[in-house]
């Protein structure tokens, strides 16, 4: 399975490939904004997305969209990581059509599982 984690701070994606690509064995491509990511998930075709929602530039919901007006990259399940952790703040993502929320901190030994989760119908 390979994952396109799109988070603009490089401890949070460096925590996310090891405990994705160790624990979880899936292959992990890495982009620091959410250009960076729209482009690799034309080029790369992830079988899902970790996208981070607080970003300069381009935050996580901007990159949403961009990505579901592209047909090459619509149909690619994403899951939002966020700190924003209130209720409405959740089912907002949710409402956008996100397949899932997973709160900052999260455990790096449970992240593979809990996306995992997510993503099985």
């Amino acid at each position: 399975m390979k994952v396109l984690v799109i988070d603009d701070e490089e401890d949070v994606r460096f925590v996310v490939r090891l405990s994705l690509a160790r624990v979880g064995d899936m292959t992990v491509v890495e982009a620091a904004s959410g250009a960076e990511g729209i482009a690799l998930a034309q080029s790369d075709r992830p079988d899902f997305i970790l996208l981070d929602m607080m970003m300069p530039a381009m935050d996580g919901a901007s990159t949403y969209r961009a990505l579901r007006a592209n047909s090459d990259t619509a149909s690619i399940p994403v899951v939002f990581l966020t700190a924003k952790s209130t209720a409405p703040e959740v089912q907002r993502l949710k409402d956008l059509g996100a397949r899932g929320v997973i709160l900052k901190p999260f455990d790096p030994m449970t992240l593979a599982a809990d996306i995992k989760a997510i993503l099985t119908p």
